[in-house]
């Protein structure tokens, strides 16, 4: 077994979307640093970031329910909608000077236009979906937003849905037609081409098994080489830890105080996919239901138009489940494994708190195809058990931990970075908007991590982000001129698809 050393200033642990964003916003600011991305998986974006492993909405809470939340005295605070449309769009931006610097030549690869929807029934749900819609299409960031409680327009909009229907409770809908389809995997591995064009070292089949401080201040780590087991040691000024679900671990090893008291608890997910050209040109959206009470937000059902590989396919879920694994390639004591002394009371805590959750997925491991395909029809009436199969989607690892808020063992159901006090090392945990927002995510971890340079790159950074430290939403202006140019820039103000 030998033991290779080697020195680097930057250290990007795993090869998913964020790490890729964070990679290239460095090699635009900072050309001349030394990059070494360690990804123990054969390629990039395989796990957490794959087209087949998330939704793909390109969430910007055009649609989803969840980010809209009615209040006690009935009104809809839209503020968490707000904040997630406004980091989708840093993204957009982000991507289009990529595309105008010829760094990215075909945007269509990894995101296309395609209408969001949300679709509601019975009576009070149908009072809230009218509530949303005239609170948000105030809002410049959701200007063109259409509500019908119509059956007749719905059926224009949505026909596959209507086909069917019985329609003895009221049911309505909104639409937008600035949404996206976004396919993550494929912008990943374009970004990963870039930077692998711009000299970053990508070393795939590498695990990272463990890392320590040094008396430099900088930090040593222990990677094993999969091909062969050599083992490797590398030193790095600044470590980005964004392996999705093995996050925690690795965060874990490092022993920075910011990291301890931590917990995680993964969720799996499935999604049944058709791919039957004749049902497919049926629907072309996105379009999010209502999550039925008890059910965890990252279980709102919805019906996406994906499109993968130049091939137009059907996603109805996600039917939540549970296993001890962090990532699908992970191990059966992932969990286990992340109890520590410093966690064991929030996550006993989180446990005690989340019984109702623990039976849901129990619940919705057992489910048969034919109970799933009943979930499919309250979407789809007349949909056929031949024309779906299951696939396997990513796991999450949601983060537990003390807040003052929920107090303790609290599950979060965003994402979260923790970095060091002396910005030396940044890890990524969490799920949900994720990879939407990665731009903006990456954008906090320079702000926490570097922020003597943030003032002499922020010239660069209004270059690539022409909104960076303005906010959309106050400046309906601007973000008409912003939506206008990423639209031409990524293609997607050319005439949507008809149905």
């Amino acid at each position: 077994m030998s033991d290779r050393q080697s020195q680097t200033e930057v250290i990007l642990i795993g090869a998913g979307i964020m790490s890729a964003t964070l990679g290239t916003l460095l090699k635009e600011l900072v050309p001349d640093w030394k990059i070494t991305v360690f990804e123990k998986l054969a390629s990039a974006g395989e796990e957490s970031s794959n087209e087949w492993n998330n939704a793909g909405t390109g969430h910007a809470a055009l649609c989803e329910l969840n980010y809209t939340v009615e209040k006690p005295d009935g009104t809809v605070d839209i503020s968490k909608a707000v904040s997630i449309n406004e980091q989708f769009q840093v993204s957009r931006q982000f991507w289009s000077y990529l595309v105008n610097g010829s760094l990215i030549r075909n945007p269509q690869e990894f995101i296309m236009p395609l209408p969001h929807m949300s679709m509601v029934q019975g009576e009070k749900n149908v009072s809230f979906l009218k509530k949303r819609f005239e609170a948000l299409s105030g809002n410049p960031l959701f200007q063109g937003m259409e509500y019908s409680d119509d059956p007749g327009k719905l059926k224009e909009w949505i026909p596959l849905i209507m086909q069917g229907r019985n329609l003895n409770e009221p049911i309505a809908a909104t639409k937008i037609d600035s949404g996206t389809d976004v396919n993550f995997g494929a912008l990943t591995r374009i970004l990963f081409d870039h930077l692998s064009q711009q000299g970053v070292g990508i070393n795939y089949k590498h695990s990272v098994d463990n890392m320590r401080r040094t008396a430099d201040g900088s930090w040593e780590l222990k990677v094993r080489n999969l091909n062969g087991g050599s083992v490797e040691r590398h030193t790095a000024q600044f470590v980005f830890i964004g392996g999705g679900g093995g996050s925690l671990h690795l965060l874990q090893k490092s022993g920075i105080p910011e990291g301890k008291g931590i917990g995680g608890f993964p969720v799996s997910g499935l999604f049944m996919v058709c791919t039957n050209p004749e049902i497919v040109q049926q629907h072309h959206a996105k379009v999010y239901g209502k999550a039925k009470v008890g059910a965890p937000p990252m279980s709102v059902p919805h019906l996406d138009t994906r499109f993968i590989d130049n091939k137009k396919s059907l996603l109805f879920g996600p039917f939540a489940g549970f296993s001890p694994k962090f990532l699908k390639t992970g191990s059966m004591f992932d969990l286990i494994g992340t109890v520590k002394p410093g966690n064991v009371m929030t996550m006993l805590a989180a446990g005690a708190k989340n019984v109702p959750l623990t039976k849901y997925l129990i619940e919705q491991v057992m489910l048969s195809k034919e109970k799933r395909m009943e979930e499919l029809r309250e979407f789809i009436p007349n949909a056929r058990s031949e024309d779906w199969d299951l696939v396997v989607a990513g796991q999450r690892v949601q983060v537990i931990k003390d807040t003052a808020a929920g107090g303790k063992g609290t599950l979060q159901f965003g994402t979260e970075v923790v970095s060091a006090a002396d910005g030396s090392i940044a890890a990524l945990l969490g799920a949900s908007p994720g990879a939407s927002t990665a731009v903006s995510v990456m954008l906090e971890v320079l702000k926490k991590c570097f922020p003597q340079q943030m003032p002499a790159w922020e010239p660069k950074l209004k270059e690539m982000i022409p909104s960076y430290g303005v906010s959309l939403a106050k400046n309906p202006k601007l973000n008409e001129e912003i939506h206008a140019a990423t639209a031409q820039a990524l293609g997607l103000s050319r005439e949507l698809q008809p149905v």
